[in-house]
């Protein structure tokens, strides 16, 4: 599996089209979705999981938001939500002939928290088909948000997900990480423990810590003391000081700040600068209407990313949905 930061083909997003996603909310969303396309279109291609009856309606939206045209294609598949992040194939490459291949993994929306989720779990083998790449279909329940890799075959999760009994009970750890290792080329797993608040993906980690580089990382912290993720991401992130590379030199640790707590009512949100999307040449990233926590996190992945530039996309009503810009994205390798 390459890493994020290598040459992309393509972004797939899965349009919006579930309204108890956005309780309330959800006009703001679709308009939401084509400034984020337009904004990917001007890196790369966007390609556009929606049923042909709706693909009318959003092509107006994203060209109105600006984007470039001759970069946004639609695939007539049905969806049963915005995640692609987890529903959606986890691309791979062999990288000696350069065949890009799709895994399937099973997906339950996040141990069967929402049904009904089975037009979400035939995207994969959807998209296999319609690009001609072969595909491996594999028994166990992945989501691609609870994974993040380095290109060299370094892995990084989280105990709270990834061994949660909603999402495999029938394997353990040790099979667990054989069929990362089997399926994305795998030979180091680096494990996280919990999760930030509101996260109802039981802790994926593309809310928590990311690789900028094989040898470096960037993680979240919360130095409020009362705040409820201070101990949490305190804990991860002493477990990060703990891990080496394969050289056995300490990871490069750049942090984050976490905005200030974002509710919907009495609802945690789970807003994180964590959750950005690399794009060719450029970072997406959600901010939320906090100037100056929003311009700290651009600065942050400026340092992180040097030769890219930095997007800011405004996510306060994204965030709504419990996810923002990497949660509804998946990247095609070149």
């Amino acid at each position: 599996m390459p890493a994020e930061w290598e040459p992309q083909e393509a972004v797939w997003l899965s349009w919006p089209v579930n309204p108890d996603t956005w309780p309330g909310k959800f006009e703001r969303i679709p308009p939401k979705f084509a400034e984020i396309a337009a904004a990917i279109s001007r890196f790369e291609t966007v390609r556009i999981n929606l049923v042909a009856a709706g693909q009318a309606e959003a092509r107006r939206l994203i060209e109105s938001a600006g984007a470039d045209m001759a970069r946004v294609e639609f695939f007539d598949f049905k969806i049963n939500d915005s995640w692609c992040r987890d529903h959606g194939p986890i691309f791979i490459k062999n990288d000696a002939t350069g065949e890009i291949a799709a895994t399937d993994w099973q997906y339950n929306a996040w141990g069967g928290k929402y049904p009904p989720f089975d037009d979400d779990n035939r995207i994969p083998a959807q998209v296999a088909d319609a690009l001609g790449l072969r595909r491996f279909a594999i028994p166990m329940v992945l989501e691609g948000g609870s994974i993040e890799v380095d290109g060299t075959g370094q892995l990084l999760t989280t105990e709270a997900c990834l061994l949660h009994p909603n999402r495999n009970p029938g394997l353990n750890r040790g099979q667990i990480e054989q069929t990362l290792r089997d399926y994305l080329g795998i030979n180091r797993i680096l494990w996280l423990g919990d999760g930030i608040a509101g996260d109802d993906t039981d802790g994926h980690i593309d809310d928590l810590t990311r690789f900028t580089s094989p040898g470096a990382m960037v993680t979240v912290y919360e130095d409020n003391r009362d705040d409820e993720n201070h101990a949490v991401l305190l804990e991860n992130r002493e477990r990060l000081q703990t891990l080496r590379t394969p050289a056995g030199k300490p990871f490069e640790l750049r942090h984050l700040p976490m905005p200030d707590p974002v509710w919907d009512g009495d609802q945690r949100l789970p807003a994180s600068y964590a959750n950005y999307l690399l794009v060719n040449g450029a970072v997406l990233l959600p901010v939320f209407s906090q100037p100056e926590k929003d311009a700290e996190a651009a600065r942050v992945l400026g340092e992180c990313f040097p030769d890219r530039e930095i997007v800011p996309i405004e996510c306060a009503d994204l965030v709504l949905g419990l996810g923002t810009l990497h949660c509804i994205s998946q990247q095609q390798p070149a």
